[in-house]
Protein backbone atom coordinates (compact mmCIF):
# COMPACT_ATOMS: atom_id res chain seq x y z
CA UNK A 1 0.00 0.00 0.00
CA UNK A 2 2.64 2.53 0.69
CA UNK A 3 4.81 1.60 -2.58
CA UNK A 4 1.25 2.14 -4.31
CA UNK A 5 0.96 5.84 -2.55
CA UNK A 6 4.67 6.73 -3.24
CA UNK A 7 4.38 5.41 -6.79
CA UNK A 8 1.03 8.01 -7.01
CA UNK A 9 2.42 11.11 -5.09
CA UNK A 10 5.96 10.24 -7.96
CA UNK A 11 3.18 10.23 -10.94
CA UNK A 12 1.24 13.85 -9.48
CA UNK A 13 4.72 15.36 -9.10
CA UNK A 14 6.15 14.38 -12.50
CA UNK A 15 2.85 16.08 -14.52
CA UNK A 16 3.27 18.63 -12.80
CA UNK A 17 6.55 19.40 -14.14
CA UNK A 18 6.75 20.89 -17.74
CA UNK A 19 8.09 18.91 -20.65
CA UNK A 20 11.07 20.27 -22.00
CA UNK A 21 10.57 21.80 -25.55
CA UNK A 22 13.34 21.62 -28.43
CA UNK A 23 15.16 24.57 -28.90
CA UNK A 24 14.34 25.42 -32.24
CA UNK A 25 16.96 26.03 -35.05
CA UNK A 26 17.55 29.84 -35.84
CA UNK A 27 16.62 30.35 -39.21
CA UNK A 28 18.83 32.62 -41.76
CA UNK A 29 17.47 35.78 -43.01
CA UNK A 30 16.32 35.43 -46.50
CA UNK A 31 18.79 35.96 -49.14
CA UNK A 32 17.88 39.51 -50.96
CA UNK A 33 19.95 42.42 -53.32
CA UNK A 34 19.60 45.52 -51.33
CA UNK A 35 20.22 48.00 -54.22
CA UNK A 36 20.46 46.87 -58.11
CA UNK A 37 23.43 48.67 -60.21
CA UNK A 38 22.69 50.22 -63.66
CA UNK A 39 22.75 47.30 -66.25
CA UNK A 40 23.08 48.90 -69.94
CA UNK A 41 21.91 45.16 -70.84
CA UNK A 42 18.80 44.82 -68.76
CA UNK A 43 15.46 44.44 -70.71
CA UNK A 44 13.60 47.39 -71.83
CA UNK A 45 9.51 48.41 -72.28
CA UNK A 46 10.83 48.67 -76.18
CA UNK A 47 11.82 45.12 -76.08
CA UNK A 48 7.82 44.15 -76.46
CA UNK A 49 7.30 42.40 -80.19
CA UNK A 50 10.74 41.40 -80.62
CA UNK A 51 11.82 37.71 -81.24
CA UNK A 52 14.06 36.37 -78.43
CA UNK A 53 17.18 34.78 -80.01
CA UNK A 54 19.98 32.69 -78.59
CA UNK A 55 23.73 33.71 -77.30
CA UNK A 56 26.55 31.05 -77.10
CA UNK A 57 28.63 31.98 -74.06
CA UNK A 58 32.68 31.59 -74.47
CA UNK A 59 33.80 33.09 -70.95
CA UNK A 60 32.26 34.18 -67.77
CA UNK A 61 34.05 35.82 -65.00
CA UNK A 62 32.50 36.46 -61.59
CA UNK A 63 34.69 39.41 -59.45
CA UNK A 64 34.57 41.17 -56.18
CA UNK A 65 35.04 44.40 -56.87
CA UNK A 66 37.05 46.58 -53.55
CA UNK A 67 36.98 49.67 -55.14
CA UNK A 68 33.36 50.45 -54.19
CA UNK A 69 31.66 50.76 -50.94
CA UNK A 70 30.63 48.66 -50.17
CA UNK A 71 32.49 45.74 -52.60
CA UNK A 72 30.33 45.04 -55.06
CA UNK A 73 30.27 41.56 -57.62
CA UNK A 74 30.65 42.07 -61.21
CA UNK A 75 30.37 39.80 -64.00
CA UNK A 76 32.17 39.15 -67.34
CA UNK A 77 30.03 37.94 -70.01
CA UNK A 78 31.78 37.09 -73.57
CA UNK A 79 30.08 35.13 -76.35
CA UNK A 80 28.81 35.96 -79.68
CA UNK A 81 25.04 36.29 -81.54
CA UNK A 82 23.67 35.01 -84.45
CA UNK A 83 23.44 38.04 -86.54
CA UNK A 84 24.98 41.83 -86.58
CA UNK A 85 21.33 43.21 -85.91
CA UNK A 86 20.53 41.08 -82.42
CA UNK A 87 20.84 43.16 -79.52
CA UNK A 88 22.60 41.72 -76.00
CA UNK A 89 19.85 41.32 -72.89
CA UNK A 90 21.23 40.56 -69.32
CA UNK A 91 18.52 40.12 -66.83
CA UNK A 92 19.89 39.92 -63.39
CA UNK A 93 17.77 37.47 -60.92
CA UNK A 94 17.32 38.46 -56.79
CA UNK A 95 18.49 35.68 -55.02
CA UNK A 96 16.48 32.58 -54.10
CA UNK A 97 16.93 30.87 -50.70
CA UNK A 98 19.87 29.14 -51.59
CA UNK A 99 22.01 32.31 -51.93
CA UNK A 100 21.87 31.40 -56.05
CA UNK A 101 22.07 34.66 -58.52
CA UNK A 102 20.18 33.08 -61.95
CA UNK A 103 21.73 35.64 -64.62
CA UNK A 104 19.75 35.04 -68.07
CA UNK A 105 21.76 35.92 -70.94
CA UNK A 106 19.99 36.46 -74.48
CA UNK A 107 19.61 38.24 -77.74
CA UNK A 108 16.49 40.47 -79.29
CA UNK A 109 15.85 40.64 -82.96
CA UNK A 110 12.97 42.65 -84.78
CA UNK A 111 11.41 40.05 -87.09
CA UNK A 112 10.53 42.37 -89.55
CA UNK A 113 14.32 43.25 -90.25
CA UNK A 114 16.24 40.91 -92.52
CA UNK A 115 19.70 41.02 -91.45
CA UNK A 116 22.90 38.80 -92.48
CA UNK A 117 23.70 35.88 -90.17
CA UNK A 118 27.03 36.86 -89.41
CA UNK A 119 28.36 36.27 -85.75
CA UNK A 120 28.43 39.50 -83.40
CA UNK A 121 30.95 39.41 -80.92
CA UNK A 122 30.09 40.65 -77.42
CA UNK A 123 31.76 41.48 -74.16
CA UNK A 124 29.21 42.44 -70.87
CA UNK A 125 30.40 44.20 -67.79
CA UNK A 126 27.62 44.34 -65.34
CA UNK A 127 27.99 45.42 -61.68
CA UNK A 128 25.90 42.83 -59.90
CA UNK A 129 24.83 45.30 -57.16
CA UNK A 130 24.69 45.01 -52.94
CA UNK A 131 23.44 41.87 -51.37
CA UNK A 132 22.50 40.86 -47.79
CA UNK A 133 25.65 38.88 -46.05
CA UNK A 134 26.09 35.64 -47.23
CA UNK A 135 28.03 33.74 -49.67
CA UNK A 136 26.27 33.75 -53.23
CA UNK A 137 26.70 31.59 -56.21
CA UNK A 138 26.21 32.93 -60.02
CA UNK A 139 24.84 31.01 -62.85
CA UNK A 140 24.83 32.22 -66.16
CA UNK A 141 22.31 30.18 -68.18
CA UNK A 142 21.63 27.38 -66.05
CA UNK A 143 25.33 26.96 -65.88
CA UNK A 144 27.59 27.71 -62.48
CA UNK A 145 29.45 30.89 -63.12
CA UNK A 146 31.46 31.61 -59.70
CA UNK A 147 30.17 32.79 -56.47
CA UNK A 148 31.19 36.25 -54.56
CA UNK A 149 30.63 36.73 -50.80
CA UNK A 150 28.92 39.44 -49.27
CA UNK A 151 29.62 41.23 -46.07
Amino acid sequence: MKAAVILLLGILVCACIAAPTPETAQTPPAPYRITPDENPFEPRLDDEGRQIASVTITSVIVSERYEFTPPRAAIVIAGYMPGVCNELRVKVNPPDDQFRVFVEAYSLIDPGVRCDNVFQQFEANILLGTYSPGRYSVWVNDAPAGDFVSY
